[in-house]
């Protein structure tokens, strides 16, 4: 009998509830809440007999994949390399790491006992995770983002573990000292030394004309934008093979079946082009906008793009300062101290907790006329719709999934409790 059995007998004694049942109808040993007698508090636990480890694709991979397809050696990809500035050596270095961490994990699980599934992030599918009591995003936060994205039941639970920390931040993942000890840390989730944090994420409903519902993923195509267009290229042909009239494929509106635990972007594909688009807050009324593109994300993604997106800078503040001082007479410290403690006061503002239910649009750097107007460049909604006015735009999920979103398609935005994501809160 392996520990992490004898730990099971055991907590059966202490723990009195009934397992909660996983989407797709297994059986659930990892989820369920009890109290022991020397708590007053359920305590989580986290027992799973199958986990799917999804694995990042290392650079060093992407470079030697893109390489063989034109037939080329492994000398060869050192001396093109070398010519556009590259180390193989160190990008060697940093696959061997992230490979070496994933053994790591996987050799822990094995050990507790534990079905174990390794999948390429290329591998990843609906199918992967019907079969997966939990699932481990082996790599950084991109990695935890495609991980979770397919996962749609909120009673499966996600752990990201970041495979090279000295590289990547991992703001999703552990702690980083568990990436090198690894055993530590499942032994604290199947004591039930955790915390769940439910994230919320946010829903697509698609309608309109001008939409593909087919996803291009951005991270494993590296697509360029003309093979980019290409890709969400929908011909009349397509649309009359599929359902034989337009109206019918795109009347109603579609839900996506992806979730965004970071964000969504919807823009024109080439940056220096505006994007026109209507924009309607809470089923407020609807305003033309022109933008460099409009970005909505949850309390999880208010650290990442908006955060970048609308953090204000120490000199902007600091010039700001100086004209209220100015205008006003008042005897406004100019010093540095107190400009840097305006500038974080300010920027932290921006953050929310990832199990706030509002939704936080802002409008990248709006374009303001007697045509167009702004009455709010960013704000917190329940429900946010855009109309594309575009000619060749998307949808973007999560800086990985991207969506056809040209003229004449509708997105409605929105948050459920039914897609709340499962991830665990593990002290240092």
């Amino acid at each position: 009998m392996n520990r992490m059995t004898r730990r099971s007998l055991g907590n059966l004694v202490c723990f009195g509830n009934r397992a909660v049942s996983l989407l797709y109808g297994h059986s659930l040993r990892p989820l369920h809440t009890s109290t022991c007698n020397n708590s007053s508090q359920p305590k989580p636990v986290f027992k799973p007999e199958k986990v799917a480890v999804v694995t990042k694709t290392t650079r060093y991979e992407f470079e030697q994949q893109r390489y063989r397809y034109a037939g080329l050696s492994e000398e060869d990809l050192k001396q093109l390399l070398a010519m556009k500035g590259s180390s193989y050596s160190g990008l060697l270095e940093r696959h061997n790491i992230h490979t070496n961490n994933v053994e790591h994990i996987v050799k822990s699980l094995r050990k507790e006992g534990i079905d174990v599934r390794v999948v390429k992030r290329g591998e990843y599918n609906e199918e992967v995770v019907r079969w997966a009591d939990a699932i481990i995003s082996a790599g950084g936060d991109g990695t935890m983002l495609l991980v979770a994205s397919k996962v749609l039941s909120k009673d499966k639970p996600v752990v990201g573990v970041n495979t090279d920390p000295e590289r990547s931040e991992g703001h999703l993942c552990l702690p980083v000292r568990y990436t090198h000890a690894f055993p530590v840390a499942l032994e604290k989730l199947c004591r039930g030394e955790f915390r769940w944090l439910w994230r919320q994420r946010i829903r697509v409903h698609l309608e309109g004309t001008g939409i593909n519902p087919t996803p291009v993923d951005l991270h494993e195509q590296q697509l360029s934008l003309e093979q980019h267009n290409q890709a969400h290229r929908i011909t009349t042909m397509d649309i009359q093979r599929r359902t034989g009239t337009l109206n019918e494929s795109f009347s109603k509106p579609s839900l996506l079946p992806i979730r965004s635990l970071n964000e969504i972007f919807i823009g024109e594909s080439l940056s220096s082009r505006a994007s026109y688009y209507e924009i309607s807050v809470d089923d407020g009324p609807w305003e033309k906008q022109k933008s460099s593109g409009l970005g909505i994300c949850t309390g999880t993604g208010s650290k990442a793009w908006s955060y970048n997106i609308n953090k204000l800078a120490e000199q902007a503040v600091e010039e700001v300062l100086k004209i209220g001082k100015s205008q006003t007479a008042l005897d406004i410290p100019l010093d540095q101290n107190f400009i840097q403690k305006v500038t974080d006061e300010y920027n932290e503002s921006l953050v929310f907790s990832p199990d706030d239910r509002r939704l936080l649009y802002s409008i990248r750097e709006p374009i303001v006329n007697r045509v167009f107007s702004s009455s709010r460049q960013r704000g917190f909604a329940s429900k946010v719709c855009v109309r594309s006015r575009c000619w060749d735009a998307c949808m973007v999920v999560d800086g990985g999934t991207s969506f056809e979103f040209n003229d004449g398609a509708i997105a409605t935005i929105s948050m459920s409790d039914e897609d709340q994501l499962r991830t665990v809160l593990l002290e240092h």
